[in-house]
């Protein structure tokens, strides 16, 4: 490989975690505001923690990294960070991609995933 073609996948292999990080999956964040509501409240809240841990600013976080919450040691050990697509991957099947999470609660529908991953991305610290 010629050094400028090194030069090229290394810069292409530097901005993949970035990108896969930025990667949207679409949906309405008004609607998932709504899902939100319906599907999440009972164990999370926005400000502060709940039974299950704050998802201001989860979008980009690495999973169990919260100091206040004491997470499950499946999830300590996943190595995941929430991107939208593993978010999406962890909603449809939480058990299923990290076992031993004491995370239950899944949001079959792809649409309704969607639009609450779009809120969950537009929750950033300090905006609420």
């Amino acid at each position: 490989m010629s050094k400028t073609g090194l030069a090229v996948a290394l810069a292409v292999a530097a901005a993949a975690p970035s990108a896969v990080l930025a990667q949207s999956l679409g949906g309405d964040p008004a609607k998932g505001s709504e899902v939100f509501q319906d599907r999440c409240t009972a164990c999370h809240v926005l400000a502060g923690v709940g039974q299950g841990p704050s998802l201001i600013g989860v979008v980009g976080r690495k999973a169990a990294s919260l100091p206040d919450f004491n997470y499950s040691a499946g999830l300590k050990a996943s190595g995941l960070v929430w991107s939208q697509p593993e978010l999406d991957r962890f909603l449809s099947g939480p058990t299923k991609l990290v076992p031993g999470t004491a995370m239950r609660a899944t949001v079959v529908d792809p649409g309704e995933r969607h639009d609450l991953i779009a809120y969950l991305a537009s929750l950033r610290p300090g905006a609420h």
